[in-house]
């Protein structure tokens, strides 16, 4: 089961990727198909296939994007998380080799792009586990390679790295 929640940045780079698909790409690709339609027999044409095959992959984007975004909900931040784990949270957490790692709790929909090395999903054992501990608790992630058991060391809801 995907989880409908997304923080408002999140919220934000969705729907500034609908507004370039639709507002700028699209129109782009529509001009190519017209030009490379202009230009006679379209069954041996490849810059007509090529791209009518990009405009269907935008469409599809589209809808998809405006039926999520209608169904997200967006997470702000709340003082009252503060010391927890929560939606939103950047966490940094060991384990008993040592190994840190720090990322961000967010929705499905973010965990892709840029920052993907920094988040994961709220969906995740990992996220699961989490929520709702403190600095100092221990957490028992079930993991492909069986349990495993991590430290909180730090929490933040601010926007940054920690």
């Amino acid at each position: 089961m995907r989880t409908n929640l997304v923080t408002p940045e999140g919220f934000e780079r969705l729907t500034k990727e609908l507004n370039y698909l639709w507002r700028e790409y699209r129109p782009e690709i529509t001009q190519k198909v017209a030009w490379a339609a202009s230009l006679g027999d379209r069954s041996e044409n490849a810059d007509y296939k090529e791209n009518k095959r990009l405009l269907r992959q935008i469409d599809s984007r589209v809808r998809f994007l405006r039926k999520r975004l209608d169904a997200l909900k967006v997470v702000e931040y709340s003082p009252v998380q503060e010391g927890k784990v929560f939606f939103g949270a950047w966490v940094e957490v060991e384990n008993e080799q040592g190994e840190q790692k720090t990322f961000k709790i967010v929705g499905p929909d973010e965990i892709y792009g840029e920052h993907q090395h920094h988040y994961i999903s709220i969906d995740s054992p990992m996220a699961r586990a989490l929520l709702k501990k403190e600095v100092d608790d221990e957490v028992t992630v079930n993991t492909p390679n069986g349990e495993q058991l991590w430290y909180i060391n730090k929490i933040s809801y601010q926007t940054a790295l920690l």
